[in-house]
């Protein structure tokens, strides 16, 4: 009796640890603290939660946040289907070519140790301070960490998988679809999580360097008038969206892509 209320105790607990509400109190305990620092310092330059969420709801309605929001949005989906693209193909091609892994693998190591900042700027040197510049400078920065990513899955394909298609004479397409991408598919999924990540806080510095609008943009501008109650109000409006995509996209992605370690043998 006392082991099968232990046992249920204990599955109780787990299933607790496991729900919304963690995360819930997480974020209730970093307001209060917020709040008590704020009420603490009476300062212009630490508002509390109150006149932060005051002034997002006022731009929200009579200011351009969602429209900066939408405009910082589509520079990251732009870039980030750029960079999946481009660096899923090179990598495929170097994982699985070793003589061209050895002629692009210096340029690889040079692109992952290049500062950002530089790609930027040198990106806004060379083609202007434009729209297709920011996007592949955002790009530029996430196709070496693909590359990597979809190189080493390429090299773990199960040769024995190829040998079966060769020996069912499959058409490259459908050897391509029913053999390799079903094992590059955790690889793929890797890519992604820490691409996406990446390039939410790259798109900032790019339109905060060169562009006329997106968070970034507002960022720097209420930094030179040090507001920072719109600093806050924008930085929080920007995690609310990340963490909106990370949990109703990303995380269900990843699940679906990584289902088949969970299903028994």
């Amino acid at each position: 009796m006392s082991v099968t209320f232990a046992r249920s105790e204990t599955g109780r607990s787990l299933r607790l640890s496991r729900g919304p509400w963690v995360s819930l109190i997480s974020v209730a305990g970093f307001v209060l603290m917020w709040f008590v620092a704020a009420e603490f310092a009476q300062s212009r330059l630490l508002p509390g939660p109150g006149a932060v969420m005051e002034y997002i709801y006022e731009e929200t309605v009579h200011g351009n946040l969602l429209a900066e929001l939408g405009i910082t949005l589509w520079r990251v989906i732009a870039a980030f289907f750029v960079a999946m693209v481009i660096g899923s193909a090179v990598g495929l091609i170097m994982g699985e070519m070793p003589a061209v892994n050895r002629v692009l693998d210096p340029w690889l190591i040079v692109l992952l140790n290049l500062p950002a900042l530089v790609i930027i700027i040198l990106a806004y040197v060379w083609f202007g301070l434009n729209e297709a510049a920011a996007i592949g400078a955002v790009a530029l920065n996430k196709i070496p960490n693909v590359i990597v990513t979809v190189r080493e899955g390429a090299r773990s394909l199960d040769p024995g998988l190829n040998e079966m298609a060769r020996a069912y004479r499959m058409t490259p397409w459908s050897r391509f679809r029913n053999v390799t991408l079903p094992q590059l598919q955790p690889y793929f999924a890797t890519a992604s999580r820490t691409g996406i990540s990446l390039i939410w806080k790259i798109v900032l510095v790019v339109e905060l360097l060169g562009r006329p609008n997106g968070v970034g943009f507002e960022l720097h501008l209420n930094f030179q008038l040090f507001n920072v109650t719109a600093i806050l109000g924008y930085t929080l409006a920007f995690v609310a969206v990340m963490l909106t995509i990370e949990y109703l996209l990303v995380q269900p992605l990843e699940r679906y892509s990584t289902r088949w370690r969970n299903q028994p043998v």
